[in-house]
């Protein structure tokens, strides 16, 4: 396992982690009151773009799975709109399970869909840049020693962190502390984004600590 390679992946996700952390401090230089509380839905969207828009970069530029056959445009296209399609179903899938553990059915439905929209950012976004709109790679990639480079391993990791961070998220709702941070679905966002944070400097952090037991298979 190339060092190297293990550098790119710190890179990236470092500059992921502080893309995180300037969604909640730089629009507060152009947006009057704006604060991850108090314009927690504003935010919502700010980090979900900007984490989306960052990642997608990084895989144009680091090319972490490049296919060694060439595609054509139409294919390209072909790709994209399935992307776009699958992440769409995702914001669907995550709002329905969102409901199914608890959330309101009726009321709150803008909170509860930027919530999964977030989620998908967090996790499908990442699914579709490494692996593309390929569910047979993806159920590869989250079996038992799946993971056939450290982007893959990188992708277990912070989709799992980013989850479970939603999932503890929603610990605190209905105690009654009556504090501003308990409104949905702000706990269970924070909690996702901290996990998602978590994750990404765990991960090449884990691949480096463990890079001797590491063995990939060959495509």
């Amino acid at each position: 396992m190339k060092e190297a390679e293990i550098r790119r992946l710190l890179a990236a996700n470092l500059l992921c982690v502080f893309s995180v952390i300037l969604t909640a401090v730089v629009p507060a230089f152009f947006w009057d009151g704006f604060t991850v509380l108090g314009t927690h839905l504003a935010w919502l969207c700010v980090c979900s773009v900007c984490v989306s828009t960052l990642n997608i970069i990084l895989h144009l530029v680091l090319k972490p799975n490049l296919s060694p056959k060439r595609s054509s445009f139409a294919q390209k296209i072909s790709r994209f709109l399935k992307c776009c399609i699958y992440f769409f179903m995702s914001c669907i899938l995550f709002h329905a399970i969102i409901v199914l553990y608890g959330a309101p059915l009726i009321e709150s439905v803008t909170e509860t869909f930027l919530f999964a929209v977030l989620l998908s950012t967090f996790t499908t976004l990442q699914c579709l840049c490494v692996l593309g709109p390929n569910i047979q790679a993806w159920i590869r990639v989250f079996s038992k020693n799946g993971a056939m480079s450290i982007w893959e391993s990188s992708l277990q990791i912070t989709t799992t962190c980013s989850i479970l961070g939603a999932w503890f998220g929603a610990f605190p709702i209905p105690l009654d502390w009556d504090r501003p941070w308990q409104v949905w679905p702000i706990s269970c966002s924070l909690g996702a984004t901290f996990g998602y944070v978590a994750g990404l400097i765990i991960a090449p952090l884990w691949i480096h600590w463990n890079r001797k037991q590491l063995t990939y298979k060959s495509r």
